[in-house]
């Protein structure tokens, strides 16, 4: 999906400026927020897209491109307070290009200008690209910690959300950004590059961990790669674990893994090896 906040800004810009109503405009904007939460889940946009309608849907669709490509998450919590402390430091009168630029400790005409190149946060954020700010940013204002102040000209302002979080008392987890070469691979090619050198037989035990899997996360209402990723399936199979330290040690099981659904895992390679 592609989007950026300049597409928000501009939405939001049209929205304040607009003649409607108060209550009309306070209506446009939760849309506004919906589609960005939609936009920016990490789990099936499917499920997300009727829950905004009040319905819902059993299990990860399997077809959109957070179900196709997973989205990997991180722990974002440090990078949105040093955000939200340049957001802060600066007077919260600057839009988000400028603030990173402060972030990045870039020497721009309007940095010196304001002398925010002597605030404590300046070159804070150099150990981080200007793309992940700007998906940092994007992030923030979706999620609701920081808004958009139209009457500044797009100027970043923190909302009441920001607090806890600047307070150390609430952790952010944001989602990863993929390439575009990432969002074309298909579910078929991720499966088939998986299992590309695993032989038959093994390409047989593949497939039943997979149905393992899929019947697992139905169970519990969650997207397929929560339970294991296609990879770690693959070196299961490759592996054949018969005992819990066995299956520890293949990529991709960790303890709380190997709690929740290492015997399943392992039930079905001993019915396997043993021909049933």
């Amino acid at each position: 999906m592609a989007y950026g906040m300049a597409d928000l800004v501009q939405r939001r810009r049209m929205i304040a400026e607009g003649d409607a109503p108060d209550e009309i405009k306070r209506a446009e904007n939760a849309k506004l927020n919906a589609l960005l939460g939609i936009c920016e889940t990490a789990g099936c946009r499917r499920q997300a897209l009727l829950a905004h309608f009040g319905e819902t849907y059993p299990e990860p669709c399997g077809n959109c491109d957070t179900c196709l490509s997973p989205v990997e998450t991180w722990d974002g919590t440090e990078p949105a307070r040093k955000l939200m402390s340049a957001i802060y430091r600066t007077g919260q009168r600057f839009g988000a290009g400028h603030v990173i630029d402060v972030l990045l400790g870039k020497t721009s005409e309007k940095v010196t200008r304001f002398s925010h190149d002597r605030l404590s946060v300046f070159g804070i954020g150099q150990d981080t690209p200007q793309k992940t700010w700007q998906s940092i940013a994007r992030q923030l204002v979706a999620a609701g910690f920081v808004d958009v102040d139209h009457a500044q000209f797009g100027a970043l302002v923190l909302s009441e959300a920001a607090r806890p979080v600047l307070r150390g008392d609430e952790t952010i987890l944001l989602r990863k950004d993929r390439n575009a070469a990432g969002l074309k691979q298909t579910r078929a090619s991720r499966t088939a590059s998986v299992a590309d050198e695993l032989d038959e037989e093994d390409k047989l035990l593949f497939q039943r961990l997979r149905r393992l899997r899929t019947q697992i996360a139905c169970d519990q209402n969650v997207p397929p790669y929560v339970v294991f990723p296609d990879a770690t399936l693959a070196g299961i199979a490759s592996a054949r674990p018969v005992n819990p330290d066995a299956l520890l040690s293949v990529s991709g099981v960790g303890q709380s893994k190997l709690e929740k659904y290492g015997e399943a895992f392992l039930e079905l390679v001993e019915a396997f090896e043993a021909g049933v």
